[in-house]
């Protein structure tokens, strides 16, 4: 799937502005690429995990946030194994460009520590798939192609996601307590969105 970086100011401002939903933002950046949103948002954070699996790109992330944890892996296995457990990640950053439920997934069903609020922010590049091929070629989205039928996947995405955090969250022992999104970019193909979780009494 080819990239688009032209709704890099909209990662910017979503995510600047749900870092005000935490006293204490402790972030985990599942694939930090070069180290760009690091540098608009989190450079002031001095506790944070972050994620990726490009040599050449970990290297330059090393060199960018000493104080940070920095691996140098595949964030789902890693997440799922627990990886980045020793903080109390109470903002997830989940931006692979593509598919982002399987790291999402990883985060909520892992044994980590239940912050009281959660903030997850994504950048999901599924709608573009969704309409060349349908929903059913998407693993991720199964139960979604179910519920709403393949032919209302594309029109309906931005509430299927709502729809599939909120589910996943509250197995996961959290509430949905905000959510913002839209679709921006080339032909409205990405979704931004973020959630604000809360942890169930």
């Amino acid at each position: 799937m080819q990239k688009d970086n032209s709704t890099l100011h909209l990662k910017t401002s979503l995510r600047i502005k749900a870092l005000k939903e935490l006293e204490n933002p402790i972030v985990m950046e599942t694939h930090g690429g070069r180290g760009v949103i690091f540098a608009r948002c989190y450079a002031h954070l001095l506790n944070g995990i972050v994620f990726e699996k490009a040599p050449d790109k970990a290297a330059i992330l090393g060199r960018q946030r000493p104080t940070w944890a920095v691996y140098e892996a595949d964030c789902i296995s890693a997440i799922r194994d627990g990886v980045g457990s020793h903080l109390p990640v109470n903002f997830l950053d989940c931006d692979p460009y593509g598919n982002p439920w399987p790291t999402i997934d990883a985060f909520l069903e892992s044994k980590r520590p239940l912050v009281d609020i959660l903030v997850i922010a994504v950048n999901d590049g599924l709608r573009q798939k969704v309409q060349l091929t349908g929903g059913w070629s998407v693993g991720s989205l199964q139960q979604a192609v179910d519920r709403f039928g393949n032919g209302e996947m594309y029109q309906r995405y931005l509430e299927v996601c709502q729809i599939m955090l909120k589910e996943k969250a509250a197995k996961a022992g959290y509430a949905l307590r905000r959510w913002t999104g839209y679709h921006c970019g080339f032909n409205g193909q990405m979704t931004h969105y973020c959630a604000v979780l809360k942890k169930l009494s």
